[in-house]
């Protein structure tokens, strides 16, 4: 019975090490990872955060596979199509059934479902127009914009409707604009307040699904399967 109790001891013990050498290695790994990202993301997102799912670590790690790997960037620039570029403030990204190559970096993912995050006067930037844009409600933003017209500066603030077109760029378009009776007056304001906008540079097998206008910015819904990450 002494016998029995002296084991047991010994196997919480042992059990507890292992817990911890798992739940440090799963952290250094991790740091690791997160500087290789932003080294070779060609966005260069300005911190990069990576959070390893499943216990324990050592044995995925040693089988070159993980169940569930969340990715988080912040301040990354991505192209929006023209010669322009759009920021990203926040970009999260769960990845499903993540191989590893040789040299232990991400290979291929089976899916992956993710949401960037884009500030209303970053897009406004990314669009090239001068405008003010801010949240209109379900599917609406606000947008501000101003023409001169015989002289003087005329400006009109419009509803617009956010729709995902082709499956790669993100349309905003007036519902109506208030012309008061004025020759000309909404093609020019809508000169200022319409824009297309191309998403780029997703990693082969990832596509847009969905745009979203939240009350922080403008979301961007991507999803993805088979994707190759090589180098990550």
């Amino acid at each position: 019975m002494r016998a029995l109790r002296v084991l047991l001891i010994l196997a919480v013990v042992l059990g507890g090490i292992f817990v911890g050498v798992d739940r440090l290695a799963v952290g250094y790994v991790e740091s690791e990872a997160a500087d290789r990202v932003r080294a070779a993301a060609s966005a260069r997102p300005e911190s990069a955060e990576v959070d390893i799912k499943g216990f324990p670590f050592l044995t995925q790690i040693a089988g070159r596979r993980f169940d569930e790997v969340d990715l988080k960037l912040t301040g990354l620039k991505a192209s929006a199509g023209g010669g322009q570029s759009v920021r990203i403030g926040e970009l999260t990204v769960a990845l499903r059934d993540v191989t590893l190559d040789g040299a232990y970096s991400i290979d291929r993912v089976r899916t992956a479902d993710g949401t960037a995050l884009i500030r209303y006067e970053d897009l406004v930037d990314a669009s090239g127009e001068k405008a003010t844009v801010r949240y209109g409600g379900e599917n609406k933003l606000k947008v501000t914009g101003g023409v001169r017209v015989l002289g003087r500066t005329i400006t009109r603030t419009v509803t617009s409707t956010v729709t995902l077109v082709g499956g790669d760029t993100i349309r905003v378009r007036a519902d109506s604009v208030p012309g008061e009776g004025m020759p000309g007056l909404e093609e020019l304001v809508r000169a200022r307040t319409d824009f297309d906008r191309r998403v780029e540079g997703l990693p082969k097998g990832m596509r847009v699904t969905k745009v979203e206008p939240r009350p922080e910015g403008l979301a961007v819904m991507v999803t993805g399967e088979d994707i190759a990450l090589t180098g990550f």
